[in-house]
């Protein structure tokens, strides 16, 4: 089973993908946001470190913005957490945040295809994602990129996905 899930921030979203995959012996774990070896962001390395206390010791952290390649590591079942550190992780990644709109949508449209490919492939994947369409319109155009964004990845993944899980504090509706 492919599942999307989504919801606003800290409502429970990575706890409930983590519960989906309770009975699994193995899971990949994969972290796409900053890489804590390259990056050096303390906020995100403590993220990281946090997720992993409370995981299963069978399970491996594997952090990567690479998704398709991440998608691919073996028969184990993969948790992806989160969709939006990586669509971040990729607009700072290849310095497209002040790009013409045009081509950054062309950079991400081709990662999130080859992603959605290898998707379509696998069974036991749960995939996190922030939903931000339903709040403000952001006030700098950085903001409406990834807003506009991550509407098409959380859209196009959700297509190839068995279900989409809304979290809304701590709670779930299952959507389809």
């Amino acid at each position: 089973m492919r599942v999307l899930v989504t919801g606003g921030v800290r409502s429970g979203k990575s706890r409930h993908a983590e519960w989906l995959l309770r009975d699994r012996a193995a899971v990949t774990y994969v972290a796409p946001g900053p890489t804590t070896s390259q990056d050096h962001d303390p906020d995100w390395a403590a993220r990281v470190a946090a997720h992993r206390a409370r995981r299963p010791a069978t399970w491996t952290t594997v952090e990567s913005r690479d998704l398709p390649a991440a998608l691919s590591t073996g028969p184990d079942a993969v948790l992806v957490d989160c969709l939006g550190t990586w669509l971040t992780g990729v607009l700072d990644e290849r310095g497209l945040w002040e790009a013409p709109v045009v081509e950054v949508t062309r950079a991400v449209r081709d990662l999130l295809d080859a992603t959605a490919a290898v998707l379509t492939d696998r069974d036991d994947v749960v995939l996190v994602t922030s939903e931000v369409g339903l709040g403000v319109v952001p006030a700098h155009r950085s903001g409406r990129i990834f807003r506009d964004l991550l509407g098409t990845v959380n859209q196009d993944l959700a297509a190839v996905c068995d279900e989409v899980h809304l979290v809304v504090a701590g709670r779930v509706l299952r959507i389809g």
